[in-house]
């Protein structure tokens, strides 16, 4: 069966996006010699061993009651994808932690997820289009510049989850966000991220919310045995509860990742990426 050439529904409007997205001069992050493949060598600044990211979503109202002090404590900087509902409620604390250093990120306006949550049903990505889904990415944006003064380059899937539509009219959105900002980060990935291979535009993130200080080291002494970019991300901050990273736990992050013994570069998503993306060149 001969395949029309406009049968992919929406090609017209993502072939317009791809056309402003750059082309990267960073190529062949690994090279093939016969059957051995050799990883370059990546080198991040000052000489740590690996970098750490925490991320925190929602703008949950205990990350400014109770957590954002905590790492304001050791002088971390993390990076918020905030909903503009709960970042509005808490607007001077929020402006507070913008000064303070924090990067603050893109996570739409309604949060879509798939309608298979039922509280995601009437804003369903599987309803979405190209045009809806960039049309509500610059509402917040616009939202947040208004209230904080900043535009936002980072950016977080709802639910990790990177489609629109449904069934031969299913599309990635990934190229949008690579039009439209700097760094999109997913949700409950398995691998921390290469900084010689890693795409941007969909960074692996691990879950934070729940785990032991104990269980978190484990990721993160395998993301350092290899040179990688680890980024943690989470909801709640407190002391326990559901999707709830505690503050335990945040608490011993903070404080080992900060020993400059054990090697590691903790900074915003925003901070490293732009390493990353002036290192590549």
């Amino acid at each position: 069966m001969a395949i029309k050439k406009d049968w992919y529904p929406g090609i017209h409007l993502l072939a317009a996006v791809l056309a402003f997205i750059p082309c990267s001069g960073f190529s062949q992050a690994y090279s093939r010699n016969d059957s051995t493949i050799t990883k370059p060598e990546f080198i991040w600044p000052e000489g740590k061993a690996m970098a750490l990211s925490l991320t925190f979503d929602d703008a949950r109202l205990s990350q400014i009651d109770t957590g954002i002090s905590l790492l304001d404590k050791y002088g971390v900087k993390a990076t918020f994808y905030v909903s503009p509902g709960n970042m509005i409620e808490r607007a001077d604390k929020w402006k507070i932690v913008v000064q303070n250093g924090h990067d603050i990120g893109n996570h739409t306006v309604n949060h879509p997820c798939t309608g298979n949550f039922p509280w995601s049903r009437n804003k369903a990505l599987e309803e979405y289009t190209l045009q809806k889904m960039m049309t509500e990415l610059d509402s917040a944006n616009k939202l947040i510049e208004e209230v904080l003064g900043i535009r936002p380059v980072s950016f977080a899937y709802p639910c990790g989850q990177t489609f629109i539509g449904r069934g031969m009219n299913v599309q990635s959105y990934i190229p949008l966000i690579a039009f439209m900002f700097e760094s999109g980060r997913g949700w409950l990935n398995e691998a921390p991220n290469d900084p010689v291979f890693c795409d941007l535009s969909q960074l692996n993130a691990a879950e934070l919310d729940g785990k032991s200080f104990g269980e978190v080291l484990r990721l993160i002494e395998t993301a350092k045995s290899n040179g990688y970019w680890l980024i943690l991300a989470g909801h709640e901050m407190n002391e326990g509860g559901i999707q709830t990273s505690l503050l335990n736990t945040v608490n011993a992050i903070c404080k080992y990742a900060t020993d400059p013994a054990n090697g590691i570069w903790i900074d915003t998503v925003h901070n490293i990426a732009s390493y990353l993306k002036q290192t590549r060149k």
